[in-house]
């Protein structure tokens, strides 16, 4: 797509009506409430630790008493995608954002940029992740939910995480994924699967037009079963 035609779209996006805005800002007062918890998947704690998956996507974070371990022995930290609270999508010296497909995060910045006039931040929860990252998120689902199986619905693996090829971001607050529902398809930006409305990828496809149909989790995902 040229860079003509994305500007023109992106004027447009600029021009709707203020009734728009409106309902964007009273979906938002109704859910901002709730917080990001109330995206989370039923038995979810409000304040993960340093060992447990959080289903609303937001990675664990190293404790002062207790590093998340590489799946080899070493500590785990920013240099493999753990995300500092307050991390948004224009923080350059975070690997987790810094390590993400140019495209997407080209789009990010336009799109964050857009939603900054209407009061709106894009946080980031999470983004580029190490293979041993993901791999030790992977073993915690398994403990937390059980069964390899039902850890699948909520985390990949790390041969096809699009975490860690750098194609996916959660991004953190409900108002920013109220915003991105509205408008994201503008930017490529499109929700992948109905139970992580924090996960965004890129589909540039969907510019101009729509995001494709939600994936009900990751294991209906065909990328998944590579």
């Amino acid at each position: 797509m040229t860079r003509s035609r994305r500007s023109a779209q992106r004027a447009a996006h600029r021009t709707r009506t203020l009734l728009g805005v409106g309902l964007i800002a009273l979906v938002a007062a109704v859910v901002a409430p709730f917080g990001y918890r109330s995206m989370q998947a039923p038995g979810d704690s409000a304040a993960p630790t340093a060992t447990t998956v959080p289903a609303a996507g937001k990675t664990p974070e190293p404790t002062a008493t207790e590093s998340p371990r590489r799946a080899h022995g070493g500590p785990v930290g920013e240099a493999d995608g753990v995300v500092p609270d307050g991390t948004t999508v224009f923080d350059d010296a975070i690997p987790a954002v810094a390590e993400l497909d140019t495209d997407l995060l080209t789009a990010l910045r336009e799109a964050a940029t857009d939603a900054a006039a209407y009061g709106v931040e894009f946080q980031v929860n999470s983004g580029w992740r190490s293979p041993a990252y993901q791999e030790r998120l992977l073993r915690e689902a398994v403990g937390k939910y059980g069964s390899a199986e039902e850890a699948a619905r909520w985390v990949a693996t790390p041969r096809t995480s699009p975490h860690v090829s750098g194609d996916a971001v959660d991004i953190g607050k409900a108002d920013a994924q109220t915003w991105l529902v509205e408008h994201g398809a503008a930017y490529g930006l499109c929700p992948v699967y109905r139970n992580e409305p924090w996960h965004y990828e890129l589909r540039t496809e969907a510019i101009g037009s729509h995001c494709p149909v939600l994936y009900a989790d990751p294991t209906h995902d065909p990328r998944m079963q590579s």
